[in-house]
């Protein structure tokens, strides 16, 4: 049974007025006595008026922020124990939010509506999104299925403790997964099918797309900093030690260069062995106070196995 009134769904919209009335109506005919919120991050249209004559509660933004602090901001507005997140263009359906909150109340504390084949706005994105769903499962150590989906559920408390990590862009989802996986919390995903958007799409390919690498780098070195500095060092070691072999057979000596890189390898992997205590540290308490729920959640995700959707 969904708890309805504990449920608060928050939607970050920008220049929606087209489509944002069919989202909110959508949502209250699913979960009608749920916490509703848009937050309006800017808008120059109508999104906020539609939105708020169908009863939903709209925070607004003197000028447009970003996704991420609009997600910042339907957060903090929130009163729900469970938060869902879901698109304000229309591409997510309200008829998958009990999916992800019945994943919720079976003991995990993030659930990702995973978009599957065919549901990428384009071949590139969804080349795209597949390299950084394999390069986040590497820093994870977890099968990731979708690193950008921004349609999910979670747990409000767990999901406050990182919302000052979250950044004021579109990568507030990357962020936010790769946080809950380090905190060693239970993250599950639902595979779901996308609508085609309505209306021109905020985000740039390559801008957004630099701005998602950059933010998997920097979570990468706060999640687990040795994955990032020991391929590094280990590469730069036997480059300097492959160019010393090189000199000593064709010069007959050991090369400045040849010093720099190996002492280079040192002192980068020292850094990330320094940056693992560190990490370790910041993340003792979460770890410490996992409820038993979250253990439930991950006893059943060892047992469990998902779509792989791309």
């Amino acid at each position: 049974m969904i708890n309805e009134p504990a449920v608060s769904i928050i939607i970050p919209a920008k220049n929606e007025g087209s489509v944002i009335g069919k989202v909110v109506s959508g949502v209250r005919s699913i979960l009608p006595e749920s916490e509703l919120i848009v937050v309006d991050d800017g808008s120059t249209d109508n999104t906020a008026d539609v939105a708020r004559q169908l009863g939903a509660h709209v925070v607004s933004h003197p000028y447009s922020m970003g996704n991420g602090a609009a997600i910042k901001s339907g957060v903090r507005a929130s009163s729900g124990d469970i938060l869902v997140f879901m698109d304000g263009d229309g591409q997510h359906s309200a008829d998958d939010v009990p999916r992800l909150i019945e994943k919720l109340e079976a003991g995990y504390d993030l659930v990702v509506g995973a978009r599957t084949k065919g549901s990428q706005a384009s071949v590139g994105r969804s080349v795209a999104n597949k390299f950084y769903n394999r390069l986040a499962s590497y820093m994870t150590g977890q099968t990731v299925e979708d690193l950008t989906s921004g349609f999910r559920a979670a747990r409000a408390a767990k999901f406050k403790e990182f919302i000052s990590l979250l950044p004021n862009g579109f990568s507030y989802p990357t962020t936010s997964t790769m946080a809950f996986f380090r905190a060693g919390y239970a993250v599950c995903y639902v595979p779901i099918k996308v609508e085609k958007r309505v209306g021109t799409s905020h985000i740039n390919i390559i801008k957004d797309g630099i701005r998602f690498l950059l933010i998997i780098f920097k979570i990468g070195t706060l999640y687990s900093p040795l994955k990032l500095f020991f391929p590094l060092s280990f590469l730069v070691f036997f480059t300097g030690l492959g160019y010393y072999l090189f000199t000593y057979v064709t010069q007959g000596r050991f090369t400045n260069m040849s010093a720099l890189m190996l002492t280079t390898a040192i002192l980068v992997f020292l850094m990330g062995l320094v940056s693992e205590q560190i990490t370790q540290l910041m993340y003792k308490d979460s770890v410490s106070t996992q409820s038993p729920a979250t253990n439930k959640g991950l006893n059943a995700k060892s047992g469990e196995s998902g779509e792989d959707t791309d």
